[in-house]
């Protein structure tokens, strides 16, 4: 009995540990966006949209996170720039380019819908439905 109460601590202790992992910092995640390893950057640019407490250090980052060769990166900044809303109006020339440029389409609806979040009158008229009677 006594052994099993052991093994079963046990198991709950490494359980537990499993999910002790530290978060990192606006700092190191800035830093994870230089690594040539396109996955390192994809998680850093989605973990640095939540850091809204800090848009004059994340939102030049994210900016120049548009210019990734890989489209998730692109995606995720874009998506993130219209997290932080109005801090974010620097990157409006860079969300207007890529919304007309990107060969990816969910970057270009990325970009679109950053530019509606950080100054909703440069949202473009949908087109006409044509289902409508």
């Amino acid at each position: 009995m006594v052994r099993r109460i052991n093994l079963l601590c046990l198991l709950l202790a490494v359980l537990l540990c499993a999910g002790c992992r530290r978060e990192k910092s606006t700092d190191e995640l800035i830093a994870d966006l230089k690594s040539p390893q396109a996955k390192d950057r994809i998680g850093a640019v989605r973990l640095l949209e939540q850091r809204r407490t800090e848009p004059s250090k994340v939102v030049p980052v994210l900016i120049e996170a548009l210019k990734d060769t890989e489209d998730d990166v692109r995606w995720g900044a874009a998506n993130g720039l219209g997290y932080y809303g109005e801090q974010a109006r620097d990157a409006i020339p860079a969300l207007q380019q890529m919304q007309q440029h990107d060969p990816d389409a969910r970057v270009r609806l990325a970009a679109k819908r950053a530019l509606t979040r950080i100054d909703p009158s440069l949202a473009t008229p949908s087109a006409p439905n044509q289902h409508a009677k």
